[in-house]
């Protein structure tokens, strides 16, 4: 075994006891009796789909039509329209909120602080609904304003957070070399930071891409959406439990790959010597700091 090796297996181990052959019986008595539950539930629930008869072919025929297929293909188009404009928005908005947290300006500073805590303490269904029906704003317009308004100072926090992660010492070698506070943000922190960020900010993106949902509540014609009108208009009992069938794994699936690629990038960034992933925690981000330095 290499000295790396060990070092890695004494890291990993400092701070519990390695399990004795009691505990070892122990977990996998646990691990069995957990799939064994997780089984047993999964039994039961195709106990109840088939004995509600919701495989039959007739309840699945009406998916063979191409209106139905249109219709399905036009609402998960439009549910991925409304996670690309507003996954940009909510990106560009966080940029420029956490610059303003990060700005020498106290009342640049505190205006962005009060922005970031006010969208982030508001539900998003609340400002969708605010903006639709008070504002009396198209539904595609509304649902990508409230997504990044909230999403946006999430993220502001995340961008602020992993910039004054970066060690001291970066941005004060910077200073002496005679950069200006823009020069350093933009060619010393952010370069650093946003590789650190990175899979924060896809996890973020998940958030996002899972509340567009939020749109079938005012009538965007979304995924979510173009399954209800299609349950509501076929005329056998238990209409939604089919259309279910077919919208979840479509909405996970997108989930899940977003999530493996965020889980993908972390992975490749610990291994990179030149960058070291940081843990932020949101919730407990407070007030930002300028770094000193010129304007």
């Amino acid at each position: 075994m290499t000295a790396h090796a060990l070092h890695g297996d004494l890291e990993s181990t400092a701070l519990y006891d390695l399990p004795g052959p009691r505990a070892q019986r122990r977990h996998f008595f646990y691990g069995v009796a957990s799939t064994a539950i997780i089984l047993g539930l999964l039994g039961w629930l195709l106990y109840l789909l088939f004995d509600t008869n919701q495989f039959t072919a007739a309840k699945w025929a009406p998916f063979e039509y191409k209106g139905i297929q249109e219709l399905l293909l036009k609402g998960l188009g439009n549910t991925l329209k409304a996670f690309a404009y507003a996954s940009v928005l909510s990106l560009a908005l966080g940029a420029l909120l956490a610059t303003g947290r990060l700005s020498a300006h106290r009342p640049v500073r505190w205006l962005s602080t009060l922005c970031v805590e006010f969208f982030r303490a508001m539900p998003v269904l609340v400002m969708i609904f605010f903006i639709f029906v008070a504002l009396k704003v198209q539904p595609l317009p509304a649902l990508v304003a409230g997504l990044t308004l909230y999403n946006g100072s999430v993220l502001a926090e995340v961008f602020r957070t992993g910039i004054n992660s970066v060690e001291k010492g970066q941005r004060e070698a910077a200073y002496a070399l005679g950069m200006r506070k823009t020069q350093v943000m933009t060619y010393v922190l952010a370069p650093q930071a946003v590789r650190a960020m990175l899979p924060t900010i896809i996890s973020q993106l998940v958030v996002a891409l899972k509340d567009t949902s939020l749109g079938y509540l005012i009538t965007y014609e979304e995924f979510l959406h173009a399954g209800k009108l299609i349950a509501s208009n076929l005329d056998y009992d238990l209409p939604f439990i089919p259309v279910v069938m077919i919208i979840s794994p479509i909405y996970i699936g997108m989930c899940m790959l977003l999530s493996w690629f965020a889980t993908w990038v972390a992975r490749r960034e610990r291994r990179n010597p030149k960058t070291k992933a940081v843990d932020i925690d949101i919730e407990a981000a407070g007030p930002g700091t300028a770094a000193p330095g010129r304007v």
